[in-house]
């Protein structure tokens, strides 16, 4: 049986770029649009069109570029942000207008100083007006993961109805369990009319390091598309990271669901966004960190020597690293020595290894990490280097 196709709306330039310090320049977000089409995004989410000249200039000139993926502007259910956002996204060539509005009652009561009666009613007439401009209409129910299920489900039917495409159950503050999200997901499937009619999109924070867990119970509940961000990035603790979902679902293959992604361009699409963004990746970062496929632990080395898939469960090519790394520190063993020295040219007998070995240490001691050099000038002393 063929996976299912799980849709990857990719929302780095509008969600990440509300990183302090991360905003881009029109140039710089057209840079990075493009290569998130290469990568083979099916939404990207490009702006918030109402929030300053130069985000919608920029949404604009994306829209004008991008071909293929369809591109998103943001609004609020206002009807000048939804105006605004269809202006920016007349020349795409795939448009969706992404609006929607808070349905907790702490959003509702404290935030909005609404009802729930007049939140519905606002969700509605946004999803129509937006509708007016764009076939493809976007609705999120802001802070879905702290709502009433009863309350949820009636407004997503009802804006169905007013014809949204999409509905977004946003985790706003990542507060779920995965369990519970799973449920939320599981509950508007099988309580609103009209939902195998449209898309049913992820939308999770990381405020508790749950945001990939969470969108991966979405999809196994019945959603469709997942929102995410190169890096993880985005807003406080950031979004699901789009390797992390990507990479997930193409590794477990029982469950039957996989994404458009070209794989090979994860860690070149993550360089790209830490650098333009000036936004460092953190080493043991899963997917695209410098160590997650790096071995010092001699145990893991040996291992990894002998086999790759011993501790390694993505072939680095498949995301785009050359190959997998072995960091030489006091942690190593003799076989890491070994295979290093042969990387290197050097054909040194098992015994010259042997007592090599103690002298590596006190080097591994002193240094932290040997390096090549330290190696070159090692294994010079004792052996003659491969032709």
């Amino acid at each position: 049986m063929a996976n299912k196709r799980i849709q990857i709306f990719d929302t780095t330039l509008r969600d990440g770029e509300q990183v302090p310090g991360c905003q881009l320049n029109t140039e710089e977000k057209i840079e990075v649009a493009k290569a998130l089409e290469s990568l083979g995004v099916d939404i990207m989410e490009v702006g918030f069109p109402i929030s300053s000249p130069g985000d919608f200039d920029s949404v604009q000139q994306i829209s004008a570029i991008i071909k293929h993926s369809t591109v998103c502007a943001l609004s609020r259910a206002v009807e000048k942000d939804i105006t605004v956002a269809a202006e920016a996204v007349a020349k795409a060539v795939r448009p969706r207008i992404h609006t929607g509005i808070g349905t907790s009652d702490s959003h509702i009561f404290d935030k909005l100083k609404s009802s729930r009666e007049n939140v519905l009613e606002r969700g509605i007439a946004a999803v129509k007006y937006a509708k007016s401009f764009v076939e493809d209409v976007e609705f999120y129910a802001e802070d879905a993961g702290r709502t009433d299920n009863e309350y949820l489900a009636r407004v997503i039917e009802e804006v169905i109805k007013a014809g949204a495409t999409v509905v977004n159950i946003p985790d706003t503050t990542g507060y779920c369990l995965p369990w519970q999200y799973g449920e939320k997901i599981k509950f508007l499937k099988e309580n609103v009319r009209g939902i195998d009619k449209v898309h049913i999109s992820t939308h999770c924070h990381n405020d508790l390091g749950l945001a990939t867990a969470n969108s991966i119970a979405g999809v196994m509940n019945g959603a469709t598309q997942i929102e995410c961000t190169i890096n993880g990035i985005g807003e406080r603790a950031g979004n699901a990271s789009l390797e992390e979902v990507v990479m997930i679902l193409r590794q477990h293959k029982e469950i039957n669901l996989d994404t458009g992604i070209n794989t090979r361009c994860l860690k070149s699409m993550s360089e790209l966004v830490s650098s333009k963004m000036r936004m460092s990746v953190q080493p043991n970062k899963a997917i695209v960190g410098s160590n997650a496929f790096a071995h010092s632990s001699g145990i893991h080395q040996d291992g990894v020597i002998k086999n790759r898939e011993t501790y390694e469960i993505i072939d680095p090519l498949e995301v785009g690293v050359d190959e997998s790394s072995i960091v030489l520190t006091a942690r190593s063993g003799r076989a890491a020595l070994n295979y290093r020295a042969k990387k290197l040219g050097f054909d040194v007998p098992r015994e010259v290894i042997e007592d090599l070995y103690t002298e590596f240490l006190v080097i591994a001691d002193e240094k932290k990490v040997v390096q090549d050099s330290d190696l070159m000038v090692l294994f010079a002393q004792v052996s003659v280097k491969t032709a």
